[in-house]
């Protein structure tokens, strides 16, 4: 199951440098001038988990596999990329491919990088990637109603619902309200995900600072974690130069290095896990003494749901599932000792996955 997150921006804002941290590489040319990063650059990363190394070592496994996800480095976005300058094109072709956004944020200053607008003003770049999207949006319906009138006029239901919802949704956005933030219902919200509309993605924002700011962050983070609190969206601070430092350390040459800056992790690791609840994705886990993984599986999914993550022969023929909270494993210290404490419950089909929850599914094909 792929799930993407993509790391978007204006030019020189720093996303190639944090995507190259996040996959320890340097496949994303970062370069002092605007569309250094033309295609897309993909990478796939682990969820950093400490649940997964104590259960891990609990069983004494051979193996631990931790959750992945997948981030995308797309081109810079300039003003007027909806009616094609720089990339635009590109850029938002790429985008509505991801199921989220993480939106970087220049919040430094340094002469020797150039701004496509001179100077720094994290709010106004903002600002010109929200009415990018929004327009791109606009003319997306309207291909869209175009389309749908045709099978309205045949009183095709569906397209006459379909009609009704864009022509909402297109007035949300000639008021200047990205559609994330609209008033809508959870049918409406659900609906509107096959029409493929780029402000209806999640978003959270990661503030670029200089090494000095990245403990505190600064007036410019500020402004956008208050941006961000409006939205009902997350923020983070992160600092590129910092986390392209850290990538090509061992890890205990990198926890030294953090410990002197007064930081707690890695600003990376934080922007995984943000991007993991961004998604809306919880973890499961298999336990046992030739592995430990951990599986990802949107928020409230049902346990064969979750079975069909590890084979699609679990969902076909699930029967149930023996199921231990991680609190309840951690505790007994072994899958043995939580059963005989009456701790292993039998669960099924019906059972919503917790996040944490170790399985062991039956079943019979």
């Amino acid at each position: 199951m792929g799930f993407k997150c993509g790391i978007v921006g204006l030019p020189n804002v720093g996303k190639s440098t944090l995507f190259n941290a996040l996959t320890e590489t340097s496949s994303a040319e970062a370069a002092n001038y605007p569309f250094c990063t033309i295609e897309p650059n993909s990478g796939i990363v682990s969820v950093p988990d400490k649940r997964l190394n104590l259960l891990s070592n609990l069983a004494k496994s051979q193996k631990t596999i931790p959750a992945q996800m997948q981030f995308v480095d797309i081109a810079g976005l300039v003003s007027g990329a909806s009616k094609g300058e720089g990339l635009g094109n590109k850029f938002l072709s790429h985008i509505r491919e991801v199921d989220a956004i993480i939106h970087v944020v220049r919040c430094f200053e340094n002469t020797d990088i150039t701004h496509v607008d001179n100077t720094i003003n994290p709010l106004r770049d903002t600002e010109t990637i929200d009415t990018e999207l929004m327009l791109a949006d606009l003319e997306s319906l309207e291909r869209q109603t175009q389309n749908l009138s045709k099978k309205a006029k045949s009183n095709d239901i569906d397209a006459k619902n379909d009609l009704l919802l864009m022509r909402k949704l297109t007035e949300f956005l000639s008021d200047g309200i990205q559609l994330r933030l609209a008033n809508l219902t959870d049918v409406e919200k659900t609906r509107i995900k096959t029409f493929n509309l780029l402000t209806s993605k999640p978003v959270l924002y990661a503030c670029n600072v200089s090494e000095d700011d990245a403990s505190n962050g600064n007036n410019f983070t500020r402004n956008i974690f208050d941006k961000a609190k409006t939205e009902n969206c997350d923020a983070i601070i992160i600092s590129g130069s910092i986390e392209s430092e850290i990538a090509i350390l061992e890890e205990t040459e990198k926890k030294e290095f953090l410990k002197d800056l007064n930081l707690e992790e890695s600003g990376l690791n934080r922007l995984i896990r943000t991007g993991f609840n961004l998604l809306d994705l919880i973890t499961f886990f298999t336990v046992g003494p030739k592995e430990t993984r951990a599986w990802t599986i949107k928020n409230n999914s049902t346990a064969p749901e979750a079975a069909g993550i590890i084979h699609t022969d679990f969902q076909k023929g699930f029967i149930r599932a023996e199921t231990i909270s991680y609190d309840d494993y951690l505790n007994f210290k072994s899958e043995q000792a939580a059963k005989d404490a009456g701790r292993m419950r039998v669960e099924g089909a019906d059972y919503i996955v917790k996040d944490g929850d170790v399985f062991h599914f039956r079943f019979n094909v």
